[in-house]
C-alpha cells in the first residue's frame, strides 16, 4: 500500500509540473491533460447551469426594470446609444450629453471607448428598449461560466489521480460559486454596462492560454480593448503574468506594451476625437494633475502611494471582498499579477468614490482572473501535500462555493428573498400612470426611475437641477432621486417649473407630470 501511495504521489507531482510547463523526468506524462478534450457528458450539465444563471440574471434585471428601480444613469445612456447604432448612426446619447454639458448630439465614444457595444445593435431590430440590454447582459455574463468550469476542470484534472472524477468535483462547485459571486451579481444589479463583455472575453483569454492556444488567447485579449479604454491595463496585467513564464516572456513584454499603449491612445486620441475630454475621468489628483506628474510623484514618494491604497479604508474592504470568493488563494498564483494594474487603477483614485466601493459593477472586470488565479493558487498549495492533494482541492472548492452562497444575502441578490422586491405598490402603479401621461415623441425631462420606461418612445433628458426648457417634465417628489441632493431640492425644482408657467397634468404617490404651451 505504501508503494502505491508513493507512486500516486509521484504522479500528482508530475502532472502538476506538466500543467505548469515545468520539465518532467523520463517517466513523465506523455499527454498533458491541460490540452485534453473535455468530456462530452458534461456538456448538458454545464449548459444547464449556464441557462439557469442567464435566466436568473435576466429575471432580476427585468423585475428591477418593471418595478421602476432601474435608473437613467446608466441604463438610458446605453439604450439611446445602442438605438442610434441600430439606426446605423453614431452612438449618440442626448441624456448624457445634455446633463454633462457636452450637448444633445454627444457620441458616447467620447465618454468611454466601447465600440464593442455596436454588436448589440441588431438586437434592437427585434426589440427596441432597455429590457433588451438587460437580457443581453445576462446572457453575456452567463456565457463566461462554461469557460471558468473548463479552466477549473483542466487545472484540477492535471494534478490529481482519477483525473476526470476529481476534476468534476472541483469544477462544478467553482463554476456555481463563480455564477453566484458578488462581482457578477452586482454587475447584474446595477442596470447595464459595457462590463457585460469583460468576463466572457477575459475567461476566454485565460482558458485558451491554458489550453495552449496562444493565438486565440491573444485575440481574446485584443478584443478586450474594444470593451473600454482601461482594458489595456488588464491586458498589460496578463502580460505581467506571462513575463513570469520563461516560454512566454517575449509575448508578455509585447502585451504589456500593447496594453499600456492602447489605454493611452484610447484616452488621449480616440475619446477626444469623438467629442470627449482626455482628462474627464482623471481621478488621481492627490498624486498629480496629469499622468506625467502623478508618475513622478509615485516614484519619488512611494509612501503616498501606499497611503492612498487605504484612504478611505473602504478601499481595503473592497480589496478583501474581491479576493474573498476564492479564499485569497489568488495571491499565491503568478496569475494574480494580472490583477495589479486594474486594481491599482481603482484603489489609487482620490475622486469618483464609486470606483472603490463593492456595490457597483467595477469588480466584474477582473472576476474571471480572480477565480482562475484562485484555482491555480489552491492547486499550488495542494501540490505541497501530494498524498492529500485531491482532498485539499476538493475541500477548497466546497468552501469557495459556501463562501459565495454565504455572501449572497449581503449584496443586491439578497433582495430576491424579500417579498418587497416583487411587490407592485401604489408607487409603482403611479409611476406607470405618470409614464403613460407623456405623449409619444415628446421631449421630456424625466426623473431617473421614470426615464428607462420613457426612453424607447420619447426624446428623454434627465430631470436635474438645471432648467432645460423641455415641454414635458416627469418629476418625482416622493423619494430622493439622482442627481438631487435632497427631496427638498426636488420639491423646489417643481415649484420653479410652475412659476415658469408649467401646469400639472398628473400627480399621484409623489410622481408629477408637468407641461407648458
Amino acid at each position: 500500500m505504501a508503494g502505491i501511495a508513493r507512486a500516486a504521489a509521484r504522479t500528482v507531482v508530475r502532472r502538476w509540473r506538466a500543467r505548469r510547463g515545468d520539465p518532467v523526468d523520463g517517466n513523465g506524462l506523455t499527454a498533458n491533460l491541460v490540452t485534453a478534450k473535455l468530456p462530452r457528458r458534461d456538456l448538458v450539465r454545464v449548459s444547464a447551469l449556464t441557462v439557469v444563471a442567464a435566466a436568473l440574471y435576466a429575471f432580476y434585471s427585468c423585475v428591477t426594470l418593471a418595478r421602476f428601480r432601474a435608473g437613467a444613469y446608466d441604463l438610458v445612456i446605453f439604450d439611446q446609444a445602442i438605438r442610434s447604432y441600430a439606426r446605423l448612426q453614431a452612438p449618440v446619447s442626448m441624456l448624457k450629453g445634455v446633463h454633462n454639458g457636452f450637448g444633445p448630439g454627444f457620441c458616447v465614444l467620447g465618454d468611454h471607448w466601447s465600440p464593442a457595444l455596436a454588436l448589440l445593435a441588431p438586437l434592437y431590430w427585434i426589440h427596441d428598449g432597455p429590457a433588451t440590454l438587460l437580457v443581453a447582459q445576462a446572457v453575456l455574463l452567463a456565457l463566461s461560466i462554461p469557460l471558468v468550469w473548463t479552466y477549473a476542470f483542466r487545472a484540477s484534472s492535471a494534478v490529481m489521480v482519477s483525473a476526470d472524477t476529481a476534476g468534476r468535483r472541483v469544477a462544478y462547485p467553482v463554476a456555481v460559486a463563480y455564477a453566484l459571486s458578488w462581482p457578477i451579481t452586482e454587475a447584474v444589479a446595477f442596470d447595464f454596462h459595457e462590463v457585460a463583455f469583460a468576463p466572457l472575453l477575459t475567461a476566454a483569454m485565460l482558458e485558451r492560454h491554458q489550453a495552449g492556444r496562444r493565438g486565440a488567447a491573444v485575440l481574446a485579449g485584443l478584443a478586450l480593448l474594444l470593451v473600454k479604454e482601461d482594458m489595456g491595463l488588464l491586458l498589460a496585467g496578463f502580460g505581467l503574468f506571462l513575463l513570469s513564464r520563461p516560454r512566454d516572456r517575449w509575448l508578455g513584454a509585447l502585451l504589456v506594451a500593447v496594453g499600456l499603449a492602447a489605454t493611452l491612445v484610447a484616452t488621449r486620441v480616440l475619446i477626444p476625437h469623438f467629442g470627449g475630454r482626455a482628462g474627464y475621468y482623471w481621478a488621481y489628483w492627490t498624486l498629480g494633475p496629469d499622468l506625467r506628474r502623478a508618475a513622478v510623484h509615485a516614484v519619488t514618494r512611494p509612501g503616498d502611494v501606499v497611503a492612498l491604497l487605504a484612504d478611505p479604508p473602504l478601499k481595503l474592504r473592497t480589496l478583501v471582498l474581491t479576493l474573498a470568493p476564492v479564499l485569497f488563494t489568488a495571491v499565491l498564483s503568478p496569475l494574480g499579477l494580472a490583477l495589479l494594474p486594474p486594481l491599482l487603477e481603482r484603489l489609487l483614485a482620490s475622486t469618483y468614490p464609486n470606483w472603490w466601493t463593492p456595490r457597483y459593477h467595477y469588480t466584474a472586470f477582473v472576476v474571471a482572473i480572480v477565480f482562475a488565479a484562485g484555482i491555480d493558487g489552491a492547486l499550488r498549495v495542494a501540490a505541497r501535500f501530494p498524498e492529500r492533494a485531491g482532498r485539499l482541492v476538493r475541500a477548497w472548492a466546497l468552501l469557495v462555493l459556501a463562501t459565495s452562497v454565504a455572501l449572497v444575502p449581503f449584496f443586491s441578490f439578497g433582495a430576491l428573498f424579500t417579498p418587497s422586491f416583487y411587490a407592485e405598490t401604489a408607487r409603482t402603479r403611479a409611476a406607470g400612470r405618470a409614464v403613460a401621461a407623456v405623449p409619444d415623441g415628446a421631449l421630456v425631462e424625466a426623473a431617473g426611475s421614470l426615464a428607462p420606461a420613457l426612453s424607447p418612445r420619447t426624446r428623454t433628458l434627465l430631470w436635474d437641477r438645471t432648467p432645460r426648457g423641455a415641454p414635458w417634465v416627469a418629476a418625482d417628489v416622493g423619494a430622493r432621486t439622482f442627481p438631487f441632493g435632497s427631496l427638498r431640492a426636488q420639491v423646489a425644482r417643481v415649484e420653479a417649473l410652475r412659476a415658469r408657467g408649467y401646469r400639472v397634468v398628473f400627480r399621484q404617490a409623489g410622481y408629477m407630470v408637468l407641461t407648458r404651451p
